[in-house]
């Protein structure tokens, strides 16, 4: 997945104002606590952080 498609799903699935805050401020726990930002500056593909992000957030797996 390329970083555009993680941009627009995560646009799409919450909304640009929640979206951009969850890159910022959630922790993701499967990366030691990095927020999503964090973990796509670090290299973690953004297809993981997508779905770390769906699961964190009950995202349904169809949507994946």
């Amino acid at each position: 997945m390329r970083l555009t498609e993680f941009t627009e799903l995560l646009t799409t699935e919450f909304g640009a104002a929640t979206a951009d805050s969850m890159l910022v401020d959630h922790a993701l726990i499967e990366f030691g606590g990095k927020t999503a930002a964090e973990a796509l500056e670090s290299g973690v593909d953004p297809r993981d952080v997508w779905v770390a992000l769906c699961r964190d957030f009950d995202v349904p797996r169809t949507r994946w």
